[in-house]
């Protein structure tokens, strides 16, 4: 097992370089959670790994809320898949920060998610972001927790943003949210 200290750190270079590049999903068939973040940062694109920047709360709320059973690095995501969980992002494009995106770029990631759920059929997407979730969805009042609106039958819950910057919501903050969520689904039926 490598940690996270361990894995491979992008240079400065390599980070300035990412504008614009993607992130695979981590996406299966019939996954209970489908985690949708706003886009990849540079870091994370230079990374080719989802939420690696060392700032970002992801995985430790992930784990600190009973979704893993040990924190786990974002090179090694694919442990996810074999738990149900995945991960996309509304908008695939790297960029700084997500203020740099259109709010046409949030429609559109939106109808990208629609197509996913549509082939993939996951239970659950959990959007990581209201702002985004918000502008994507054309919902302005919606708020963190779960929506009355579903996309082809997937449940939506918001949370918030795990980036470092998203200074409004601390770590604990996070972690209750997402236990929240994780309660939700175990007293939700299964399909």
């Amino acid at each position: 097992m490598v940690s996270r200290s361990e894995m491979r750190t992008p240079t400065a270079e390599e980070v300035r370089c990412a504008e614009g590049r993607a992130i695979p999903d981590l996406i299966a068939p019939g996954l209970t959670v489908l985690f949708c973040g706003i886009n990849p940062g540079l870091y994370s694109a230079a990374a080719k790994y989802h939420f690696a920047r060392p700032g970002n709360r992801f995985w430790p709320a992930l784990h600190l809320a009973g979704f893993t059973p040990r924190l786990l690095a974002p090179h090694e995501r694919s442990e996810l898949i074999g738990s149900g969980y995945g991960i996309t992002s509304l908008v695939r494009r790297a960029t700084a920060t997500a203020r740099d995106l259109e709010p046409a770029e949030l429609v559109t990631g939106r109808r990208r998610l629609v197509r996913k759920v549509r082939i993939y059929r996951p239970k659950w997407i959990a959007m990581l972001g209201v702002g985004a979730y918000r502008t994507a969805f054309g919902e302005p009042k919606a708020a963190i927790g779960p929506q009355l609106n579903t996309v082809l039958g997937a449940r939506m819950w918001i949370l918030p943003s795990p980036s470092g910057a998203n200074g409004s919501y601390p770590l604990v903050d996070l972690v209750r949210e997402l236990r929240a969520f994780r309660e939700a689904i175990d007293q939700t039926p299964l399909r």
